[in-house]
């Protein structure tokens, strides 16, 4: 649960805070030479036990997050177990340790006036525990934050050069688009036309976000697929399969066409053997894309970025893993969907 620089400062803290009240207690008494040098460890061993104590409870609670626990009463909460426990054991080790140097120079448990000075004695320890737990953990969870934006910038523009690698100037190519849908025809090639331009437009407009909602990527993929079934005809089935609540859910733009692409990319199509793409959500939910296998003899040379890529995004984007099943008889990619 804890980081190396989270136990770091527990022992920093512990050093400082051991040191300074060893000093003062040698100081309100008769002085250094009339305490035993076994009772000092004794001692450090003492306040380090309740200050960990504290540093463990603030860590469970800042570290965790708990979807029925906000900020204030979580910070509340925090502060209010880490001051009861440390209270307990305080008064245990006074109970267990009868001889101990804390017992013989400090404040017993005979009188309310006591508990009260203890009970404020170990929200002290727990205030100035959480105030550095919460300090660190903060720093270093927006040096991570800073860390994963510039390594979401990398592989935003990795997937951007992806998706444009081997095209010629697409702006251009995009109005030459335009151009040739006026000067054609006939209908169909008017249709090609314009489902291509879609795609292009897609491609053009997506290099502005990192997320996009899933019915604009399914209409993009839609216009993908027209220009694949032109190519491939009934040799390519696509079932798409999507509820209505599920459209405004977000995802990296273009991962599913990548997906589609390395299916078609790595397996034999053709009338006898038309190659079958699933497309659907599960309740998670979630984006499910299957597709049954039937491999080329002769693989292409792949250098397998496009899933790298896609897992890449959603580790930085969603925090969440993409899992990826192979069966020998169907591979599937489970991509998770964000909330808009």
């Amino acid at each position: 649960m804890f980081k190396t620089y989270q136990i770091k400062w527990y022992f920093i803290l512990t050093g400082i805070l051991t040191s300074v009240t060893s000093i003062s207690l040698g100081l309100r008494h008769e002085g250094f030479k009339s305490v035993k040098w076994w009772e000092y460890p004794q001692y450090a061993f003492q306040v380090s036990l309740t200050l960990f104590a504290c540093w463990m409870v603030h860590g469970f609670f800042l570290v965790h997050r708990f979807s029925w626990l906000k900020n204030y009463p979580k910070h509340f909460l925090s502060n209010f177990t880490a001051t009861l426990v440390t209270f307990f054991l305080a008064y245990s080790l006074y109970a267990l340790l009868p001889n101990s140097l804390l017992n013989d120079n400090g404040v017993t448990y005979e009188s309310l006036s006591d508990v009260i000075v203890h009970l404020m004695s170990a929200f002290l320890a727990s205030i100035v525990s959480y105030v550095l737990f919460y300090s660190i953990y903060t720093n270093a969870e927006l040096q991570n934050s800073k860390l994963e934006n510039e390594l979401l910038e990398q592989a935003h523009l990795r997937a951007q050069l992806l998706s444009l690698q081997q095209q010629i100037s697409p702006h251009f190519l995009f109005n030459s688009l335009s151009t040739l849908k006026t000067i054609a025809s006939d209908q169909p090639t008017k249709n090609y036309v314009v489902q291509l331009a879609a795609v292009y437009r897609y491609v053009l407009n997506f290099n502005e976000h990192y997320l996009t909602p899933l019915k604009e990527e399914l209409a993009f993929i839609k216009s993908y697929l027209y220009i694949m079934k032109e190519r491939f005809e009934a040799s390519l089935l696509v079932i798409i399969h999507i509820p209505e609540e599920h459209l405004e859910f977000m995802i990296p733009p273009l991962s599913l066409q990548l997906l589609i692409e390395n299916a078609i990319k790595h397996n034999m199509i053709s009338p006898e053997r038309p190659l079958q793409i699933t497309i659907l959500t599960n309740d998670s939910p979630e984006l499910i894309v299957t597709n049954n296998l039937q491999l080329k003899k002769v693989p292409e040379e792949s250098t397998g970025t496009g899933l790298k890529n896609i897992t890449e995004r959603y580790k930085l984007l969603m925090h969440k893993p993409v899992q990826i099943t192979n069966d020998g008889n169907y591979f599937a990619v489970t991509l998770p969907l964000l909330k808009k």
